[in-house]
C-alpha cells in the first residue's frame, strides 16, 4: 500500500500526513474553515497538529469534537507568546507523527483533493523532497480567484524554483509557487532545521533552501485556498518589502553555502 493511498488510515495506526498549523491565540476565527477543508479531504490518513504561539484559547465546539475523535492535537506555550509562526511550526513539527507534513496556515484552507494529490505525487516520485500545487486566492466575499503559474507539471530539478525567484522590492517580487501550501517529507524538514526565524518569509526561506539542492514535484492542480484579508502578515510584509532586503540576502547566502557543501558529481 503506497503512502498516497487515500484509505490508508487504520484504527490506531500513525497518520500518513500530519497537517501542521501555527496559530496566534487571538486569531482563531478562521480555524473552522480550515477544519471544514480537512474533513472534506478524499485522503483520510491525516492528523491535524495545531500549535498555538502562546496559551491555547478556548476552542469552538467543532474543534473540541475533532480533538476528542483524535483528529486534532493541540500544542501551546502556556507562559509565553509572540515568538512568531516559525517557532510555533517547529514546536508542532516535533509532535507530527506522519512521514509527510502538509503546511496549512491558520487562515487558509485546502482544496478537497489536496492531500490525495500531493501525497500521491510524492509516492510516485521518491526522490522528491516536497510537492506543491496551485493556490487560488480566497477573497473576502468567498470568491476563488485562480493564480496562474509559469511551471510545467512534473519533477522540479534542484535550483529551478530558486532560479525563478524574483526579489527586487521596487519592481517585482514573486515566488514561483505558493510556499504556504507545500507538502514536505518530514525527514527533510528535520534535516534542514525546520522553518528559519525570518519575519513573514520563513516559508519562502525554507522552500528556497531546500529546492536549491533537492528535487521536488509540481502538480498542475488546485491544492490551496489562500485567504486574502487586511490582517494577514503577508499583506503587511508586502507593504514593507523594501525593508526586507537583509532577509533576502541571508536566504541567498544560505543557498550559496548549501550548494558549496553539495558533493561534487563523480
Amino acid at each position: 500500500m503506497g503512502i498516497g493511498d487515500p484509505d490508508g488510515r487504520e484504527s490506531g495506526a500513525p497518520p500518513a500526513v500530519s497537517v501542521l498549523t501555527a496559530c496566534r491565540p487571538d486569531r482563531t476565527d478562521t480555524l473552522i474553515g480550515a477544519l471544514d477543508s480537512l474533513e472534506a479531504q478524499r485522503f483520510t490518513a491525516w492528523e491535524w497538529v495545531l500549535q498555538f504561539d502562546g496559551p491555547a484559547p478556548r476552542l469552538p465546539a467543532r474543534l473540541e469534537e475533532a480533538r476528542a475523535r483524535g483528529r486534532l492535537r493541540i500544542g501551546e506555550r502556556p507562559h509565553a507568546s509572540g515568538y512568531g509562526p516559525a517557532e510555533a511550526r517547529n514546536l508542532g513539527l516535533a509532535r507530527c507523527r506522519g512521514p509527510l507534513v502538509q503546511n496549512l496556515d491558520a487562515d487558509d484552507e485546502l482544496e478537497p483533493s489536496a492531500l490525495a494529490v500531493l501525497a500521491g505525487a510524492l509516492d510516485r516520485h521518491p526522490p522528491a523532497a516536497y510537492a506543491a500545487g496551485d493556490a487560488r486566492d480566497l477573497l473576502p466575499d468567498g470568491t476563488l480567484r485562480p493564480v496562474p503559474l509559469d511551471l510545467r507539471a512534473g519533477p522540479l530539478p534542484p535550483g529551478e524554483l530558486y532560479r525563478r525567484w524574483r526579489t527586487h522590492p521596487a519592481t517585482a517580487y514573486s515566488v514561483p509557487l505558493h510556499p504556504a501550501g507545500v507538502m514536505w517529507r518530514r525527514s527533510v524538514l528535520l534535516e534542514f532545521g525546520g522553518w528559519p526565524a525570518l519575519r513573514g518569509m520563513d516559508d519562502t526561506a525554507l522552500l528556497m533552501a531546500v529546492s536549491a539542492v533537492r528535487p521536488g514535484v509540481y502538480v498542475a492542480a488546485d491544492t490551496l485556498r489562500y485567504r486574502r484579508h487586511s490582517g494577514q502578515l503577508s499583506a503587511r510584509v508586502d507593504r514593507e518589502r523594501a525593508e526586507l532586503t537583509g532577509q533576502v540576502r541571508l536566504i541567498r547566502q544560505r543557498v550559496a553555502a548549501l550548494r558549496a557543501a553539495e558533493p561534487s558529481p563523480t
